[in-house]
């Protein structure tokens, strides 16, 4: 049994706000996508998807929907032919970008070790 009680919050159900968090900004594309637009700026989806070869143009437009609908990216549609559509990060999108750029280095960080135990046993 959890010490937690159950939550719900704009119908999500979680024990604990890592959990909530998780919901909100984990998988695959959402951290990248919060990332790009947190050290390139605002970019039009032609550039973001650009920046990400592998993420499909059908899930990139799903988890942009999301993040708007999370509040932590700002949807810009201007009124022209064809149609220019820009997206940035809100000052709640802005709060996590610090976060983010902790996991980048961590990741850099795991990454040099395991090269250099991988280094060290190909040596031996």
């Amino acid at each position: 049994m959890s010490d937690c009680p159950i939550k719900t919050l704009d119908g999500r159900q979680y024990y604990c706000t890592m959990e909530l968090t998780l919901q909100i900004v984990g998988g695959k594309w959402k951290p990248i996508i919060l990332y790009y637009l947190g050290n390139k700026g605002t970019l039009r989806f032609s550039e973001l998807k650009r920046s990400m070869p592998s993420i499909t143009q059908k899930m990139l437009t799903q988890q942009l929907r999301e993040l708007e609908a999370d509040e932590l990216i700002h949807r810009e549609v201007y009124p022209q032919v064809p149609p220019k559509v820009e997206y940035s990060l809100t000052d709640l999108g802005q709060s996590i970008i610090p976060l983010l750029r902790q996991l980048c280095e961590w990741g850099s960080m795991f990454e040099s070790r395991k090269l250099e135990t991988l280094s060290k046993e190909d040596a031996a």
